[in-house]
C-alpha cells in the first residue's frame, strides 16, 4: 500500500520500493525528496481504503499545513485552507488553486471547488504548499491536484457498496484496463445521505472517465471527462454560539422556513496531447471546456430584499468555461550539470450568466419569485510561465521560476430600471510572481532547503460586484492581495521505513481582502493593510515492521492582522465602526492541529487502525469576540482482505467520533447573522464491501 506523504514510498509490481514521483511542483516528474518545496502525495488507495471515499477533506489529515474540513453540508463545498490561505472563504474554496488532471477547478477569479472530484478513479492527490505555489497564478496560496489513474493491464472491474449512520449510502463501479494502444479508466458513483442534522439530506451522481490512446512511442492523446449531478442538496445553515451550546445537532429555523437548498449540474471535458519531440524535448497541449449550473435558495429575509438594488434571495448561475495550456519541456546540461527547463502559457475564460430572484412569492417563502438581478460576468486570464531546475553541483540544486498573470473582469448589467441603474463595469489586474528555491543534499538520507516567492489573489467576482458607497458599477477601488512567502525545511528518508519532514514558514500579505459593510443580505469588501501567517509543520511516516505503520502530522500556525482596521460585525451595517485591533487572529485558522494514526496489518488478511485529531480553538470573526472551542476526536477502523481465485474481496467497519464528542467541524467566517458554527457529527459508523474482478 502506498503511503500518504510526499516522497513516501510505494511498491511496484515486483514488490520493490520506489520513490513517489510528483509533478505539481515542477511540472515534470521529480521525486519530492529532491524538490526545495513542501509537497505531499496521498495515494488513491488511501483515499478509498476503509473510507467513504466521497469527501476529499476526510482523508487529508496526514498532510501538515493543510486544514481540510467536511462541513457535513452538501449544499456547500468542503472547507480547505493551506497555511491559513483560504480560511476566510464563506463558501467554495479560495486562496488555494485546485486542479483535476491538469484542468483548473478554480476559475480565473480565484473561486474554486472540489465537489466534482471522483476519488474512486484517482491515482493520487498532490498538495503543494509554500512559495512555489505562486507559479500557478491567481489565488495560489497552495495547490491541490487530483490525478485520475491510467488504465493499464488486463480489464478489471471494482464494485463497492458502503452503508452507515444517517442513512449514508454509496455504490460505485470502476472499470480499468488496456486494449492494445488504448488505456481506459471509467467510474460511476452514486451517493445519498439523510444527514445527522435536520434539513441536510443530499444525493449525488458522479461520472469520471479517462481514455488514453498511444499513437506511437512519441505521441499520446488523452481524453478526460467528468459529470456531476447534485440536485436539491438541503442546507441546514450554520448555528449561533448559543444554539450550539443548547443543542449542537439542531438546525436554524430559517433553513426550514426558506427551504434553503442548492442544485448543481456540471459537465466537463478535456483533451491532452503529449509529444516527445526528441529525447530531450517534449510538448504538452491541454484544452478543456465545461458548463456549470447552480441554483441556490438562501435564507435572506423578505424585508431585506425590499431595496430596489437588492439581488434577491435566490442565486441562479449558468457558467460556460474553457481554456488551454501549452507547455514545452527540455532536459539537458549546463556547465556539465543537469538542467531541466519548462516554459508555457495558459488561457482560461468563464462567461457566467448570473441571475437573482426573490426567495418568496407573496407570503410563501422558499420559492423563486421576481427577477432582481440579470448580468453576464466574464473573467479571463492570460498567463505565461517559466521554470528551471539546475543541479549546479553534486550536492546542490537550484530551482527558479516566474509567472506573469493578467486577469480581466467584465460585468454586463441587463437589469436596469429607474431605481436600479446600470452596474456594468470592467477592471484588470496584473502581477509578476517570481520564486526561487535552493536544495542541499547534506546526506543521502537528509536534504535541506530554502525557498522564497511572491504571490497574489485578486478579488472574486462577487467581491467586486458592489461598492460600499451604494453607487453603481464595480468596486474598482478593491486591490488584489499580494504576499511574500518564505520557508526553510528538512526532509529525511531512511530506506523505505522512515520518512519525516519539517518546515518553518512565514508569509506577509498586503491588502488582505476583508468585509467592509453588510446590509440587505449583501456584503461589500475592502482591503486591510498587513496580515502575517507564520509557523511550523512536521510529518512522520514510520513503518516499524511489516505489519505496523505510524503516521503523524503537526501544524503550528500563527495567523494575525499586523495592522488594525474598521469593519462591520453584524447585519445590517452600512458603515464600518468596529475596530479590529492589531494582533487579532485571522478567523478560521487554528493555532495547533495534530493528527496521529497507527495501523496494523498487511495488504491481505486482517488489518486494524486507530486515529486521533486535535484542533485548537478557532476565532470565527475578525474581532475575535467569538471562537469555536478546541476539540479532540478519535476513530477506529478494521477489515479483512481476501484474494480468491478470480477476485479480491475487501470488507471494513469504521467508527468515527468514538467518544461521541460535541465539536464544531467547520466555521462560517464573519457570518453577518452570527451563524458561525457548523457542528460535526457525533458517534457514527460506516461499513463497506468491495469486490475486484480480475
Amino acid at each position: 500500500m502506498a503511503v500518504a506523504q510526499g516522497g513516501a514510498l510505494g511498491a511496484n509490481a515486483s514488490g520493490s520500493e520506489l520513490e513517489v514521483v510528483t509533478v505539481t511542483a515542477t511540472r515534470v516528474g521529480v521525486a519530492s525528496f529532491d524538490i526545495p518545496a513542501s509537497i505531499s502525495s496521498v495515494s488513491g488507495a488511501q483515499l478509498r481504503t476503509d473510507a467513504l471515499g466521497m469527501n476529499l477533506s476526510d482523508d487529508l489529515a496526514t498532510v501538515p499545513g493543510l486544514l481540510a474540513r467536511n462541513r457535513n453540508n452538501y449544499a456547500q463545498d468542503q472547507q480547505i485552507s493551506i497555511r491559513g490561505f483560504g480560511a476566510n472563504s464563506a463558501f467554495g474554496i479560495r486562496g488555494v488553486r485546485v486542479y483535476q488532471d491538469g484542468i483548473p477547478a478554480t476559475g480565473p477569479d480565484g473561486q474554486g471547488q472540489v465537489s466534482q472530484f471522483n476519488l474512486d478513479s484517482a491515482e493520487r492527490v498532490e498538495i503543494l504548499r509554500g512559495p512555489f505555489s505562486a507559479l500557478y497564478g491567481n489565488s495560489s496560496g497552495g495547490v491541490i491536484q487530483i490525478f485520475t489513474a491510467d488504465g493499464k493491464g488486463s480489464p478489471q472491474l471494482r464494485t463497492t457498496v458502503d452503508y452507515g449512520s444517517f442513512a449514508t449510502f454509496r455504490a460505485g463501479a470502476n472499470v480499468t484496463g488496456a486494449a492494445g494502444p488504448v488505456g481506459y479508466n471509467v467510474d460511476f458513483t452514486h451517493f445519498s445521505i439523510d444527514g445527522y442534522r435536520d434539513h441536510s439530506n443530499a444525493h449525488n451522481e458522479s461520472f469520471n472517465g479517462k481514455v488514453a490512446y498511444t499513437l506511437n512511442d512519441a505521441n499520446r492523446l488523452t481524453l478526460v471527462t467528468n459529470v456531476v449531478s447534485r440536485p436539491d442538496a438541503q442546507d441546514p445553515l450554520g448555528i449561533t454560539q448559543a444554539q450550539f451550546r443548547a443543542n449542537p445537532e439542531q438546525t436554524d429555523p430559517a433553513a426550514n422556513a426558506f427551504n434553503t437548498r442548492k442544485s448543481l449540474q456540471q459537465q466537463q471535458g478535456g483533451l491532452i496531447y503529449d509529444l516527445s519531440i526528441t529525447d530531450a524535448q517534449s510538448l504538452r497541449v491541454l484544452a478543456y471546456l465545461g458548463h456549470r449550473a447552480v441554483e441556490q435558495f438562501l435564507s435572506i429575509p423578505a424585508s431585506a430584499q425590499a431595496s430596489p438594488t437588492s439581488a434577491g434571495g435566490v442565486v441562479n448561475l449558468n457558467r460556460n468555461y474553457g481554456g488551454a495550456d501549452v507547455r514545452w519541456s527540455w532536459q539537458g546540461v549546463l556547465a556539465d550539470q543537469p538542467l531541466t527547463w519548462v516554459m508555457g502559457a495558459a488561457y482560461d475564460r468563464q462567461n457566467e450568466l448570473r441571475r437573482g430572484y426573490n426567495n418568496f412569492v407573496g407570503s410563501t417563502l422558499g420559492v423563486k419569485g421576481a427577477l432582481r438581478r440579470n448580468e453576464n460576468d466574464i473573467v479571463d486570464n492570460i498567463d505565461e510561465y517559466a521554470q528551471g531546475t539546475w543541479d549546479f553541483a553534486p550536492l546542490w540544486s537550484l530551482m527558479v521560476g516566474v509567472r506573469r498573470s493578467d486577469v480581466r473582469f467584465d460585468s454586463e448589467d441587463h437589469f436596469i430600471t429607474a431605481s436600479n441603474p446600470n452596474d456594468s463595469g470592467r477592471v484588470s489586474y496584473h502581477a509578476t510572481s517570481p520564486v526561487a528555491g535552493l536544495l542541499f543534499k547534506a546526506r543521502p538520507w537528509l536534504h535541506l532547503y530554502a525557498s522564497y516567492g511572491q504571490g497574489f489573489q485578486t478579488p472574486l467576482g462577487s467581491e467586486l460586484a458592489y461598492r460600499s458607497d451604494g453607487g453603481t458599477g464595480l468596486n474598482l477601488g478593491l486591490k488584489p492581495a499580494r504576499s511574500n512567502n518564505g520557508e526553510l525545511g528538512a526532509k529525511l528518508r531512511i530506506a523505505p521505513d522512515l520518512n519525516a519532514e519539517v518546515a518553518v514558514f512565514r508569509a506577509l500579505t498586503h491588502d488582505e481582502i476583508v468585509v467592509n459593510t453588510n446590509i440587505g443580505g449583501r456584503s461589500t469588501y475592502q482591503n486591510s493593510n498587513r496580515t502575517r501567517r507564520q509557523g511550523l509543520e512536521a510529518s512522520l511516516d514510520y513503518r516499524l515492521a511489516r505489519q505496523w505503520h505510524v503516521q503523524l502530522a503537526y501544524t503550528y500556525l500563527e495567523a494575525s492582522y499586523v495592522d488594525s482596521y474598521l469593519t462591520c460585525v453584524a447585519a445590517p451595517c452600512a458603515q464600518p465602526t468596529a475596530l479590529v485591533p492589531a494582533g487579532s487572529r485571522l478567523p478560521g485558522v487554528p493555532k495547533n492541529n495534530v493528527y496521529a494514526s497507527v495501523r496494523w496489518g498487511e495488504e491481505l488478511g486482517w488489518h486494524f487502525a486507530v486515529n486521533g485529531q486535535y484542533v485548537s480553538a478557532v476565532a470565527v470573526n475578525d474581532m475575535n469576540t467569538v471562537a469555536a472551542p478546541a476539540y479532540a476526536t478519535f476513530g477506529t477502523d478494521g477489515g479483512y482482505v481476501a484474494d480468491l481465485r478470480r477476485l479480491r474481496l475487501s470488507t471494513f467497519l469504521r467508527v468515527n467520533n468514538l467518544l461521541n464528542r460535541h465539536y464544531v467541524g467547520s466555521v462560517i467566517v464573519d457570518d453577518g447573522n452570527g451563524r458561525y458554527f457548523e457542528p460535526g457529527p457525533g458517534f457514527n459508523v460506516l461499513a463497506g464491501v468491495s469486490v475486484v474482478l480480475k
